[in-house]
């Protein structure tokens, strides 16, 4: 008899005996076991996984205010519930800015989306193409350095280059022209100097990324293409472009589930009342009025709102991404 019919015999013997078969093991079991097998992988794991749990997690239980006519003296638990359910849901709609700030909130994130990703991609196959390697790694440096500045800072330079009054830039428009331009309080340009930023800020981490991702191309492809007689642009647009496909739609669509976060940071510190109407969006609507105001209650039904559609975003981009390989599960 050969081994795998002696086994399949002793199994049955042992099933008729009431006894367990030695190769059946109980899935807890052999889960248990292959948690002590790498238990030390799983010790560094629980530092962050605690961290979620604490501060990511648990605090989740305060959404319930979003659905109570929450008194800060008496707490989540003390707290009675609103009447209706949807009370603070439908005082947000209701407000004259619901609409404004959706709209500016779904602009700004567009133009983030559009006008942000492409620099990133452009500059890391430029980077990609350079043979000189000081000339690389300064640009890659000078490019990369504005990601650790702190938005003050930034909001700091463009109030030396674009201030109505002594502004760098507005010194030479008033040369020119005699009339200085309120960039940053003008409703025409304050959407243009916000995404300008963000694009400065950002576009040397985007190519960081983007340089990663070119580096595990296969080097054959290249190869291959050049003998073929392919030259740099032919190479970049079958071969560069393809190979970093997946990454571009995974951030895509990281990015769409956050397309209500059109920066909160860095819209507070560089709007003012005159750019209300242009740049007032949900985050800095629900600081003033539920924050500033003690309307918990408001701000937690509207971050509420915001997470619910973007969990309906981000799977509904993500089943798309799939048909390209690019979904993040």
């Amino acid at each position: 008899m050969s081994d795998k019919g002696e086994r399949i015999v002793n199994n049955e013997t042992a099933a008729a005996a009431g006894l367990q078969a030695p190769t059946m093991r109980k899935p807890r079991k052999r889960l248990w076991n292959n948690i002590w097998r790498y238990r030390a992988l799983y010790f560094m794991l629980l530092p962050g996984t605690l961290y979620y749990l604490i501060y990511v997690y648990a605090p989740m239980y305060g959404s319930v205010i979003a659905f109570k006519e929450y008194n800060i003296v008496k707490g989540i638990f003390g707290s009675p519930w609103a009447d209706p359910w949807y009370k603070y849901f439908k005082a947000f709609w209701d407000s004259p800015y619901a609409l404004q700030t959706l709209r500016n909130t779904l602009l700004i994130s567009l133009y983030k989306l559009v006008w942000g990703m492409p620099p990133g991609i452009i500059l890391a196959i430029l980077l990609n193409e350079v043979r000189h390697k000081f000339f690389k790694r300064f640009v890659q440096t000078v490019s990369y350095l504005p990601h650790f500045l702190s938005m003050v800072i930034i909001y700091g330079l463009v109030i030396a280059l674009l201030s109505q009054t002594d502004g760098l830039v507005n010194q030479w428009v008033k040369a020119w022209t005699g009339q200085p331009i309120p960039f940053l309080t003008s409703t025409d340009w304050f959407r243009t100097i916000l995404i300008s930023t963000g694009i400065w800020q950002h576009v040397g981490w985007s190519a960081i990324i983007y340089l990663a991702a070119i580096a595990g191309i296969d080097p054959s492809l290249y190869e291959a293409a050049r003998s073929d007689g392919a030259g740099r642009l032919r190479m970049i647009w079958h071969i560069t472009l393809p190979g970093i496909r997946p990454v571009i739609l995974l951030l895509l669509v990281l990015r769409i589930g956050h397309v209500l976060d059109a920066g909160f940071e860095q819209i507070y510190i560089m709007y003012n009342v005159h750019v209300y109407p242009v740049a007032d969006i949900i985050d800095t609507w629900v600081f003033r009025v539920g924050l500033l105001e003690m309307n918990f209650a408001l701000a937690t039904a509207v971050g509420l709102f915001k997470s619910v559609i973007g969990i309906v975003l981000i799977i509904g981009a993500n089943r798309l991404a799939k048909r390209w390989e690019g979904s993040i599960w």
